[in-house]
């Protein structure tokens, strides 16, 4: 495993001649740091194993910041130990995804804008001209460097032979925080799936340690317990204090995190609430674009702040739904359950409640929202459970109840139920 540059490293090139008369492209192919966090899945004697690079170790071995370019490399190995060819789907583990030269075509150092910021400098420092054409060589030599590379560190070929071991990179779209990898491998006589969930360095995500372990004092309840607590849980969650009302707990999910995210593969992971996410919160508000991974504002059930939350962004930060999760002491077929709340942002409005006197106005009728996600995990093909349970109490359109922030809502009373299988199958309905 290659070492992480040192300071020395880094100050030498800074100042390095080269640096500055050229285009330095100086990649490591041979960086595997990131294989420590490597998932192996396998059936029968077929195997695959997957890791993804964050976007500094993608730098490290590209030479450049792939993710710039909204690109992401995915190390995937395949072993192949049966009788039969197999075939890799690349579509399924991503439509949209890059070869490695058009990857690299993204990447390539612009030699058209750099050579006309460097001439407009030029114009001020004349002397400095005659180094353009350096520039512009070294570029088109860089570029040529990087073509190579990257075609060689690709994954070689779709088709893995029996007995047959085979690695490298697929280059896909750009999911920070989480990524989640489908890896479909077809053969004569069967098919192997493997699903993966990868946590990518880089991200601000507010992870308990342990928030989805079975504890040695979780209780274990069958169907009809499990239906009476739910009933008997809270309505809705609240602020801080418990003083006043927020947003309905209308969802209730067993199965353990890695289960949530996979069958929630169009959802993203949610940042701390920090200065730097306050910031990129801002500007995509002002600019009324995405940030996937936008925080989520603290509510509260039972003096605890959701330990999970998911959005599924669409035109704009402000057009998005959000998913909150609570874990619980409560297990159902060895699973955890969390209790939820989910609504759907539809704009943006003035209100006194909030720091910023602005906040998001949510879609009144919160049952579509919750109905969206339970669509959403039976598209996934792995729930095995389903139904709707009282616990919410109804509110009718005539006279809405209100959440935190003064947002009206309506609802018919009921919790959504689902319970996630780690395999596919066909969901039975709640009795």
């Amino acid at each position: 495993m290659a070492d992480s540059p040192t300071k020395s490293d880094l100050k030498s090139e800074i100042f390095s001649p080269r640096r500055w008369l050229t285009i330095d492209y100086s990649p490591h192919p041979e960086e595997r740091s990131f294989m420590d966090r490597a998932q192996t899945r396998g059936e029968a004697e077929v195997a695959a194993t997957v890791a993804v690079p964050s976007d500094r170790e993608s730098d490290r071995i590209f030479g450049v910041r792939l993710a710039r370019h909204r690109v992401q490399a995915v190390w995937l190995e395949v072993v192949n130990g049966g009788h039969e060819p197999l075939w890799l789907d690349r579509v399924q583990l991503d439509p949209d995804y890059y070869t490695p030269l058009e990857a690299a075509h993204l990447a390539h150092f612009a030699m058209g804008t750099r050579l006309l910021a460097f001439g407009v400098i030029g114009w001020l420092f004349l002397p400095l001209l005659p180094l353009v054409p350096l520039k512009l060589l070294s570029a088109r030599a860089a570029n040529r460097r990087m073509r190579e590379l990257l075609r060689t560190l690709g994954f070689p070929t779709a088709i893995i032979l029996p007995g047959q071991k085979v690695g490298g990179f697929i280059f896909t779209r750009l999911d920070e925080g989480v990524k989640r990898i489908d890896v479909r491998l077809l053969g004569r006589s069967h098919v192997a799936d493997f699903q993966f969930t990868v946590e990518v360095p880089g991200l601000v995500l507010p992870h308990p340690a342990e928030d989805a372990e079975i504890a040695d004092s979780a209780e274990q309840l069958d169907e009809a317990a499990l239906r009476t607590w739910i009933e008997r849980q809270p309505r809705c969650t609240g602020n801080a204090a418990e003083t006043v009302e927020g947003d309905p707990l209308n969802l209730v999910i067993v199965g353990d995190r890695a289960s949530i995210q996979e069958c929630l593969s169009t959802w993203d992971e949610t940042e701390s609430i920090t200065l730097g996410t306050s910031w990129k919160t801002a500007k995509a508000f002002l600019l009324e674009s995405q940030y996937r991974y936008s925080p989520v504002s603290p509510l509260y059930l039972g003096g605890r702040q959701q330990e999970f939350a998911l959005q599924r962004a669409r035109a704009s930060l402000n057009e998005r739904l959000h998913l909150r999760l609570w874990s619980t002491n409560i297990r159902f077929e060895g699973q955890p359950v969390w209790i939820g709340q989910v609504s759907r942002d539809i704009g943006v409005r003035f209100t006194p409640k909030t720091w910023n006197l602005t906040t998001h106005q949510i879609d009144p009728n919160v049952d579509e929202a919750r109905d969206y996600v339970l669509d959403d995990l039976l598209a996934s093909r792995r729930v095995a459970l389903m139904g709707f349970v009282h616990g919410v109490q109804p509110a009718t359109a005539d006279a809405p109840r209100h959440n935190l922030t003064g947002d009206p809502y309506f609802t018919d009373g009921l919790r959504a139920f689902a319970v996630l299988s780690r395999t596919r199958t066909a969901p039975a309905l709640l009795s």
